[in-house]
């Protein structure tokens, strides 16, 4: 299944895809896409409605986040090879975590908004997991049945921020729109490999970001396992897992993104994204 929210900002309705491309409303049957859906039993009564009998959604409604209310957004750092090459950083022993302020999340064609004082403004297209079922301390060989699904995410970053303002990388991950997700969860059942997914991202239609999640240093089932030794995860938390080669701060000068520059992204079988970069706010 294609997991979906759509309507205003904050007013989101549940929705899913179906196989036509058509978005139906899911509304009547649960209350939101959040961590109370994803169990098991959850994903079983969603799929199990029919969705011809699902009332459409008007064409040109909002896509939000594809999550609602969620726990945390616990994130991975400098977890392809390449991408660590071209920081000047080295391939890390260990996955790195940082964490992310969930205000972050935005949809999927959400505008990015600049931050008052931000010139170091940068992109990641990264695949989010998405937690269904409570982990703690679970074995890499079980990992995956904690696993609802899977979405794109949009590490947006302020550079300056994140490496020149001391402290940790939180407040330079964490601005309003700083998290676009979606456009929505795919069920991990849909997913044949997703250790073998293309994804990209473009800046004014020049391809940046080229990459595939078979180069990620730290596979899913170990992130997933490594995280819950360390916190216990809850269904509807987001775990973004890095980024490919290519990003602005690796561009010799650096590509910085600027107020109406556009950004496009996606992964193969998980959807794409397109956002505007809008000026200080």
């Amino acid at each position: 299944m294609k997991l979906m929210r759509v309507g205003p900002k904050g007013a989101e309705n549940p929705a899913i895809l179906d196989a036509d491309g058509v978005i139906r409303d899911v509304s009547a049957h649960v209350a939101d896409i959040d961590g109370s859906a994803l169990s098991p039993d959850g994903l079983a009564q969603l799929a199990a409605i029919d969705p011809a009998s699902l009332p459409m959604v008007a064409e040109g409604t909002r896509i939000g986040p594809c999550m609602g209310n969620i726990g945390k957004l616990c994130c991975v750092g400098l977890n392809y090879s390449d991408h660590a090459a071209e920081t000047g950083a080295e391939v890390p022993p260990e996955p790195i975590l940082f964490g992310k302020a969930v205000t972050s999340v935005s949809g999927p064609f959400d505008d990015i908004e600049t931050p008052r004082g931000s010139d170091a403004l940068d992109y990641e297209v990264e695949i989010a997991i998405v937690i269904g079922t409570r982990a703690k301390n679970v074995a890499e060989a079980n990992a995956m049945d904690h696993v609802a699904g899977f979405a794109v995410f949009n590490d947006v970053s302020e550079r300056t921020f994140q490496t020149k303002r001391s402290g940790q990388w939180l407040k330079g991950k964490s601005h309003d729109s700083f998290g676009p997700l979606g456009p929505w969860m795919v069920t991990r059942d849909e997913i044949a490999d997703v250790d073998n997914l293309p994804m990209f991202l473009d800046v004014n239609g020049e391809r940046r970001q080229t990459g595939n999640t078979s180069t990620m240093i730290f596979k899913i089932p170990h992130i997933v396992s490594y995280i819950s030794q360390f916190m216990t995860l809850y269904p509807g938390d987001v775990i973004p897992t890095g980024t490919p080669p290519g990003v602005a701060m690796g561009m010799t000068p650096p590509g910085w993104l600027k107020p109406g520059d556009v950004v496009e992204l996606g992964i193969e079988g998980l959807g794409t994204q397109r956002q505007t970069v809008a000026g200080d706010v």
